[in-house]
């Protein structure tokens, strides 16, 4: 009751907690790659100012995003070979 009734340290609001959570997921994707956030941009063609943004929790990844960043942590290869024989 205390922590609710602190107005220099609300709650974080719904909009907020999705925009962690989808920080969260993006660095993991990163992670697993072990690439840094520029070859990581680079290699799977994602601006690195989104790539950024999403990662420090600034704006929220779209379902779109999120979808190719699952592809890209199950079957990293597959997306490179994609990318590489044009798939742009």
């Amino acid at each position: 009751a205390a922590a609710l009734a602190d107005p220099d340290n609300p709650p974080l609001t719904e909009v907020e907690l999705d925009r962690l959570e989808s920080a969260r997921r993006v660095r993991r994707a990163r992670a697993a790659t072990g690439l840094s956030q520029a070859r990581f941009a680079a290699a799977f063609r994602i601006n690195i100012g989104r790539l950024r943004d999403l990662e420090q929790g600034r704006t929220q990844a779209d379902s779109a995003l999120l979808a190719y960043l699952t592809v890209i942590l199950t079957e990293p290869e597959a997306v490179a070979r994609a990318l590489a024989t044009g798939g742009a």
